[in-house]
């Protein structure tokens, strides 16, 4: 195990999310499933407790903890994307298995996860600051899924 990893409190299915991560994005993979040696608050013995996962290079570890901690938007997978085909594979990914969307490039998928579906074209018209980074951010503030070609035509005004 990594010495630093996310963990991520699930309600009972840290595997099938950590399996649906797995197949949808490059660099993952479900490393180990350990199950609980005894009964506990949300499971039994025998289910599985903590998963070990791989999210885009970014080690982590499902705990399925029970219903009692829900998530929020303070914590989120931000995936970088290079163009509107790959945005878009994404994004319906999170969406079509479930989840829902969200505005300015944020979607939930349905175990709660917020994941921010960022083009680059974004991130780089962000740090340049200035009139283009005003007309790319005013762009994306209408948008729910991120629309590339918009995004390149406010930067270039």
């Amino acid at each position: 195990m990594a010495k630093n990893t996310i963990c991520v409190w699930y309600d009972k299915d840290a595997e099938a999310a950590a399996h649906f991560y797995a197949e949808t994005f490059p660099d993952s993979s479900v490393t180990a499933v350990h199950y609980a040696p005894s009964d506990f608050p949300s499971g039994k013995k025998g289910d599985a407790l903590m998963v070990e996962f791989t999210v885009a290079g970014i080690p982590c570890l499902g705990l399925n903890g029970g219903p009692s901690i829900k998530h929020n938007e303070a914590f989120s997978f931000q995936i970088a994307t290079d163009d509107q085909q790959e945005t878009d594979r994404y994004w319906n990914a999170i969406v079509g298995n479930g989840g829902q969307e969200n505005v300015c490039g944020w979607c939930k998928d349905k175990w709660g996860i917020s994941w921010q579906i960022t083009p680059r074209v974004l991130t780089e018209a962000m740090a340049t600051g200035g009139d283009e980074a005003k007309r790319a951010f005013e762009a994306m503030m209408e948008m729910k899924k991120i629309d590339v070609a918009a995004i390149e035509a406010a930067r270039r005004g």
